[in-house]
């Protein structure tokens, strides 16, 4: 489980630093969320790994072992709300911004080829 997890992350960081660099806007929006997706998964295993665990630790409980900390769903949680609300922001920025260069990349230069 872990193995495929780190290469969830790795995969979502490579494709989403690709997309960061390309010259239209649009896949700069798709690779900043890619960037969040793996900075989110990244969070969320940092709080363990397990499966069918209870995220709260009860009066009865003996062994820290047996559950899953619940401050990194926590910040994946504010984290998705946050990046949510930027990428908003983001998009209305860009509409602003083509409507005022005519154009939709990122340095505002067409590419003559």
């Amino acid at each position: 489980m872990e193995a495929v997890l780190a290469l969830a992350i790795g995969i979502l960081t490579a494709s989403g630093l690709w997309l960061l660099f390309r010259p239209r806007t649009y896949q700069v929006v798709l690779g900043l969320a890619l960037l969040s997706y793996a900075v989110n998964l990244f969070i969320l295993s940092a709080g363990r790994l397990r499966m069918d665990a209870p995220p709260i630790v009860g009066d009865d409980a003996v062994d820290p072992a047996l559950y899953v900390d619940p401050v990194p769903q926590a910040l994946v949680l504010t984290a998705i709300v946050i990046s949510f609300a930027t990428t908003a922001l983001l998009l209305v920025v860009l509409i602003a911004a083509r409507g005022l260069t005519g154009t939709d990349h990122v340095d505002g230069e067409d590419d003559e080829a």
